[in-house]
């Protein structure tokens, strides 16, 4: 029997002794294909899902790699069943395939019989399918590209499409490598991308994923299309163009709330897409408004549920999907496979740490007692109101003061969800605030003043959480989330793991009401961070002092 920190299970769990010598290593080669369900301090579960294995084949792991982790690691042999199952559902990705026949019509094509008999069977696939040339294969309706991905997927038989793409309308860009270069890992996630033609690559923030869409532009040298969360982010995106590639102001335009520029490069918010007008998607047009040949997606972990449909119509053009996460809490990550791509790239922030590329990160959680009449009307309390008064009890602002008084001379961000609080905590601190209702341009000088430090504070609501470049901030203390978003969790660390000039280690703490359903959802926030390695040490908020950390 051997001694491996891994207990595989027949349902597909595979627990993890964290104190293991070789747990670090295991984890590390786990989390290929596997996601961290359960992080309490001595095991951690995993869960070993179709979607995992699907999406760990596409970025080039076999089934024989997968198996042969699970027998290095595991404690006990692994069951027979598991492994059975692994190689079936490894083996069902590539069975089908969808390509363009001699005429370049769309065809859904397979060596198995069987297999696309039950797809042309199914009632949802089977109006998609306009013909049957060959016994091998079915002609797909012109427009249906997309959703029979997505329909496939839902059955368990995940295409491989190998459809092409079309190559848009040429427009020289070239990356302006003056001074720098593409990291290692950056030019392999813009390879395994080119190889694949779509798809999606997961990044910690901090770790240039800009750059990745940058080396995919250069490498297409084609019209793109850029969606991004909000207008700060098309702003910074447009000015590391400028400064990173050959495209001039004149070659990129913004298409936002604020402006409607369509140039050879079009950055575009998600909310201008999804508006409405009269019930309709105003913005439309935009999709078709020059022949894109590369459509890039910030935040893909973000996009809006209509952009999902938006999509389905783009699959002839090359897509890329950037995320520091692959979890949506939507649940609708199979979307993304379909319509976007299957993950190309996964660098573990670990990885990326130990290579000097992003900061070391301390991560606390703080756990605060509520006094005696506030935990009696937090008893009291309708379920749905719970979390709003744990998550903004008074007593969090107290704790605040001396965690900002324990990291003098450092750029600290306070995080909150709850727009009273943060007044509140902007006025307790004497600090400026930035929310969803602060105009683009004061969130602008904000932001700057921050970076150059001029300011070394800055309360801000859930704006802050996507694609803002604050490369100094080394803390952040986090008071109030959106229940227990993993997504958002990855991100709000993520503003702090930039590598810092000053040589600070980034400090994340999170504030929690003890015994409340704050506490449970920090839990499940956690998660995903547990999984790229990141501890919480459990701080008493009575044990903070403003001594240096």
């Amino acid at each position: 029997m051997a001694d491996g920190p891994l207990i595989v299970q027949s349902d597909r769990t595979v627990l993890l002794e964290v104190a293991h010598p070789d747990a670090e290593t295991a984890r590390h080669e786990l989390a290929v294909f596997a996601e961290l369900e359960r992080a309490p301090e001595h095991i951690h579960t995993y869960r070993i899902t179709r979607l995992g294995l699907w999406n760990a084949r596409a970025a080039g792991h076999d089934a024989d790699a997968m198996l042969q982790t699970l027998d290095k690691w595991s404690r006990f042999p692994v069951p027979a069943s598991v492994s059975t199952d692994i190689r079936e559902t490894v083996g069902r990705y590539g069975r089908l395939v969808i390509e363009r026949d001699d005429e370049g019509a769309l065809v859904l094509r397979s060596t198995d019989p069987a297999v696309l008999g039950e797809v042309s069977r199914n009632k949802r696939i089977s109006p998609l399918l306009i013909g049957h040339p060959t016994p091998d294969s079915y002609t797909v309706d012109a427009w249906a590209r997309g959703h029979i991905k997505q329909e496939l997927l839902k059955i368990g038989w995940p295409a491989e499409d190998l459809a092409g793409y079309t190559p848009g309308t040429p427009h020289p860009i070239d990356l302006d490598e003056d001074g720098w270069q593409l990291r290692p890992y950056q030019r392999q996630a813009v390879e395994s991308f080119s190889e694949g033609g779509s798809g999606v690559v997961v990044l910690p923030c901090g770790a240039g994923k800009t750059l990745v869409g940058a080396g995919a532009m250069a490498e297409t040298r084609t019209t793109t299309l850029i969606l991004v969360t909000n207008t700060v982010s098309a702003r910074q995106w447009r000015d590391e163009l400028l400064r990173r590639t050959s495209l001039t102001p004149e070659e990129i335009g913004e298409y936002s709330g604020q402006s409607k520029e369509i140039k050879p490069v079009t950055i575009a918010t998600y909310q201008i897409l999804t508006a409405k007008r009269g019930g309709k998607y105003a913005h439309l047009a935009l999709l078709d408004a020059l022949d894109w040949g590369l459509v890039l997606y910030d935040e893909v972990h973000l996009l809006p549920a209509p952009v999902f449909k938006l999509t389905a119509d783009l699959q002839a053009r090359r897509r890329l999907g950037l995320t520091a996460t692959l979890v949506r809490e939507d649940g609708r990550e199979g979307d993304v496979f379909s319509l976007i791509g299957p993950k190309r790239f996964d660098a573990p922030w670990k990885e990326i740490e130990a290579q000097g590329f992003i900061s070391p990160a301390a991560c606390y959680e703080v756990r605060i007692d509520l006094p005696a009449e506030e935990r009696l009307e937090y008893a009291a309390a309708a379920d749905e109101e719970r979390y709003r008064l744990a998550a903004t009890a008074p007593a969090k602002i107290d704790v605040v003061r001396r965690l900002v008084d324990r990291h003098p001379g450092e750029r600290v961000l306070v995080i909150g969800q709850y727009l009273d609080q943060i007044d509140e905590l902007a006025e307790a601190l004497n600090a400026p605030k930035i929310t969803g209702s602060t105009p683009v341009a004061e969130r602008e000088e904000l932001f700057q003043a921050f970076r150059e430090g001029q300011i070394s504070l800055l309360v801000v609501s859930k704006v802050a959480n996507f694609s803002v470049d604050l490369p100094e901030a080394s803390v952040a203390v986090q008071v109030s989330g959106s229940f227990g978003s993993r997504q958002e969790e990855a991100q709000r660390l993520g503003r702090l793991l930039r590598p810092k000039q000053s040589g600070h280690t980034a400090s994340f703490y999170t504030l929690i009401a003890r015994d409340t359903v704050d506490q449970d959802f920090a839990q499940n926030r956690q998660r995903f961070l547990a999984e790229q390695g990141y501890a919480y040490t459990i701080l008493d908020a009575e044990g903070i002092g403003a001594a240096a950390a």
